[in-house]
């Protein structure tokens, strides 16, 4: 066992056995070699079934890692460039001036349609065509390209409908096909998890309790475009996380897995692991470059982002840090791969803490200064 194991595993351990967290894996990659694969508690809290280190768990939007690695994957292998405009393929897109917009524009939320309709419900997100032609038929909120902000929910359809358009196959099919199955993980990285596959799921536990109007109102003051990225009845949370709907479609914001499975992806990123290697040195280069920086539109704060991925590891402020790309999700969740280190990490949880990300960052801590940062 090596420290970074030991540490990580005692970690977790105090997390939910002091009540903090319910269920807990953890996985870290350093060079290609698996070093930390750790878990702790249970998978479901009403039957008390174990969590399991192949257990896939929904981690929000940590599940862009995904969709991103999808598409250059895809670019490797020359389906299309970052550069190709998103009307090549997806002609529809075009409407209300958005035929500019270019799958580049697309990876770092700069194409200009982050919201989707006020009356969005959790049905309408399953519904792939509807939610496609709802994006394609929007008026941008800024030409693309002049700003950025974060497109919380229309990512994965954007870059989804990219995929299907010029492939022909679901982002469900090219991700098992060309990321799980070379990868060996295809049973536990999912966007729509087959019916089958439901009953190994971790089910999310959390505040279920919908904002009073007090919260509401100080949501919108502090943010005011933050109902029209994501309205009322999609906020995140619990309950529509763990419905069953939801889960069995491609909605590719978000995504389950287990850590270990999406740490190997992240892996296979930086470089070779047991013989795969998703894409080149070239490629890895620009996409983990800063491709784009300045006022994130729809939260106000200023951000940085790569060709699909943010920058940085949660909560950390640390110059290693800026050589970090990778994806937090709601609820708690993070994975990403460091350039200069060669590490590859993954945190992901059942319980939903909203945007408390202590546990990764404290996970991330451990396995950062155990593995040596550099």
């Amino acid at each position: 066992m090596t420290d970074a194991q030991k540490q990580v595993q005692e970690a977790i351990d105090r997390l939910v056995e002091s009540g903090v967290e319910t269920g807990v894996q953890v996985a870290a990659y350093r060079r290609g070699e698996l070093v930390v694969d750790a878990v702790a508690g249970v998978a479901d809290a009403a039957t008390g079934r174990p969590l399991t280190a192949d257990t896939p768990i929904f981690s929000a939007s940590t599940g862009k890692s995904m969709t991103s690695s999808v598409a250059h994957v895809l670019a490797e292998r020359g389906v299309f460039g970052y550069d190709t405009p998103i009307v090549e393929l997806w002609p529809e897109f075009g409407t209300h001036g958005k035929q500019t917009a270019t799958i580049r524009h697309a990876l770092t939320h700069s194409a200009g349609v982050p919201g989707v309709p006020e009356d969005t419900t959790p049905e309408d997100l399953c519904d792939w065509q509807k939610m496609c032609a709802a994006i394609a038929d929007a008026e941008p909120w800024w030409e693309p390209s002049t700003k950025f902000g974060y497109h919380a929910l229309t990512y994965g359809y954007i870059v989804g409908e990219i995929v299907r358009r010029a492939t022909g196959k679901s982002i469900s099919q090219v991700l098992r096909e060309e990321v799980a199955g070379p990868l060996g993980v295809a049973d536990e990285l999912f966007f729509s998890v087959p019916q089958a596959e439901l009953g190994r799921l971790a089910r999310l536990e959390g505040d279920n309790e919908p904002m009073d109007a007090e919260q509401i109102k100080q949501l919108e003051q502090m943010m005011p475009l933050f109902f029209k990225v994501a309205p009322l009845a999609v906020q995140p949370s619990a309950e529509l996380y763990n419905r069953t709907d939801f889960l069995t479609s491609d909605v590719p914001a978000g995504g389950s897995m287990s850590a270990r499975a999406v740490a190997h992806l992240y892996a296979a990123l930086l470089g070779e692991v047991d013989g795969v290697r998703l894409i080149s040195p070239a490629r890895l280069r620009e996409l983990s470059a800063v491709a784009i920086e300045g006022v994130d539109q729809v939260f106000g704060n200023h951000a940085r982002m790569t060709l699909g991925y943010t920058i940085g590891r949660p909560n950390s402020s640390s110059p290693e840090s800026s050589t970090t790309f990778g994806w937090s999700g709601v609820g708690g969740s993070h994975a990403s791969a460091d350039t200069a280190t060669g590490i590859a990490l993954a945190v992901t949880k059942n319980r939903f803490t909203g945007a408390d990300f202590s546990t990764a960052a404290q996970v991330a801590e451990i396995v950062t200064k155990a593995l040596g940062e550099r």
